[in-house]
């Protein structure tokens, strides 16, 4: 849908076919906010609904004043009240990710605990993945603006988004404080340090670190059960990992797509997803090859398809035993045997291969203390799969542990394991045990 009210505006000031002409006079008149790249492309978008951010709407008004011999109000261009921004979608410009971070994290600030999330888009999911794996890359990032960034405010986004991460996987994301920390955070420092003044080399890092808190911000937003929110910062996280020539971290968030696409049932999506991951990828280290085949592993386990799972979970496997010599980056770290365990677990279960699948219960729960979450989620899919397999007293056995390992975990995926439980057990309620776990399962906390 074309944005009418801002096309009008470009054919009365004579830029209806000069879209280029007007987004060289935009970034003139934003010179102090920065070195801007609008480009015709960026007046096509804005015209299909994408929402400019606020200070670039001021100088469009600017712009357009100038040409019409008479002031424009910001309401005159037709891009709504700020909080209405529509699907995230992969930018071709870097201006139009800080645009675009700006926006969501504003929103989510502001209104985190009264929105409502929307639905996953795996068409949009999919234009994302192919933005990021064949668009061309970012041949500067260097920017003048309003804030000198140096290496050292680099540095401490990273330390930030650590401590995020192990709040996540302790307590998980449910509850909606941390978030609003963090998006409290972004809105007031990683934005500001966007739009600043920066080398090309520290600008790289920047949006590498930039896209490290998104990432983070999407994968809590995941567990939360706010898919929409989630898919948006994966998306914006993946436009920034693009400008920080970071294909690596580009092709984890990717997976990260892909094991919410499972999660929510697009199993075609979700295969469509990791092997762009995994091809984007290309010589990566082994743990970072590891994690991408497990994930392509409960892809293929979810869509039926036996030889490619079983396929994709030995290169997991060999590639996990390689990592001792080819450790990868820091952020991989956390992949260990025990998540590879859960993997196999979900997609052999998903594949009616039960006896295969408990094999790796073990290893799947020999895990750091700091992984709660990942705990409980494998003991659920244990109780699951042991359910599912007609061993009611060895399900209740493991529903009884998860009742006592759940508590305090706020974490939308672990609720639906115990969904998933309790729908398996329930033709068996007759039995006074299965009865007993029923009622444990019912009384657990929700997320709030």
């Amino acid at each position: 849908m074309t944005n009418a009210a801002f096309e009008g505006l470009l054919l009365a000031a004579g830029y209806g076919n000069a879209h280029a002409a007007f987004a060289r006079q935009l970034n003139h008149a934003g010179r102090n906010e920065g070195a801007w790249r609008y480009d015709a492309a960026s007046v096509y978008w804005w015209l299909r609904g994408r929402r400019p951010g606020e200070h670039v709407q001021a100088a469009m008004t600017e712009t357009l004043a100038r040409k019409l011999g008479r002031s424009v109000a910001v309401m005159e261009l037709g891009f709504g009240a700020t909080d209405s921004i529509g699907m995230c979608v992969y930018t071709a410009s870097l201006n139009g990710a800080i645009d675009t971070a700006e926006q969501i994290w504003t929103r989510l600030a502001r209104h985190l605990n009264q929105q409502a999330s929307g639905a996953f888009d795996s068409g949009k999911a999919l234009e994302a993945a192919l933005g990021w794996r064949y668009d061309l890359p970012d041949e500067a990032v260097s920017r003048n603006g309003r804030h000198q960034v140096s290496s050292t405010d680099v540095q401490s986004l990273y330390a930030l988004a650590d401590h995020f991460t192990d709040l996540d996987r302790r307590h998980g994301s449910g509850s909606p404080h941390a978030r609003a920390v963090m998006a409290d955070f972004l809105v007031r420092q990683v934005a500001p340090m966007l739009g600043g003044t920066y080398t090309d080399a520290v600008g790289r890092d920047l949006m590498r670190a930039a896209a490290t808190l998104s990432g983070q911000l999407a994968f809590m937003s995941y567990d939360a059960g706010e898919h929409a929110m989630a898919q948006h910062h994966v998306t914006l996280g993946l436009r920034l990992a693009k400008a920080a020539d970071d294909r690596l971290y580009g092709a984890h968030l990717l997976a990260n797509l892909a094991t919410q696409a499972v999660f929510l049932g697009h199993a075609r999506a979700a295969t469509r997803l990791v092997e762009a991951a995994i091809d984007g990828a290309g010589r990566a280290p082994a743990a970072v090859l590891a994690r991408l085949h497990a994930t392509a592993a409960t892809a293929y386990g979810q869509s039926g398809e036996r030889r490619a799972c079983q396929l994709a979970l030995t290169k997991a496997e060999r590639a996990l035993a390689r990592t001792g010599t080819d450790p990868g980056p820091r952020w991989v770290g956390y992949f260990s045997p025990a998540h590879l365990a859960g993997a196999a677990l979900r997609c052999l279960g998903d594949l009616h291969l039960y006896s295969q699948a408990l094999r790796h219960a073990p290893d799947a729960l020999i895990l750091n203390s700091q992984n709660t979450r990942t705990r409980a989620l494998h003991i659920a899919l244990v109780a699951v799969t042991h359910a599912r397999a007609g061993d009611t007293d060895a399900s209740c056995i493991w529903g009884r542990k998860l009742v006592e390992d759940t508590p305090g975990i706020q974490s939308a995926r672990v609720q639906q394991r115990v969904r998933e439980l309790t729908t398996t057990l329930s033709p068996q309620r007759a039995s006074p045990q299965v009865n007993e776990v029923l009622h444990a399962l019912a009384v657990l906390p929700t997320v709030t």
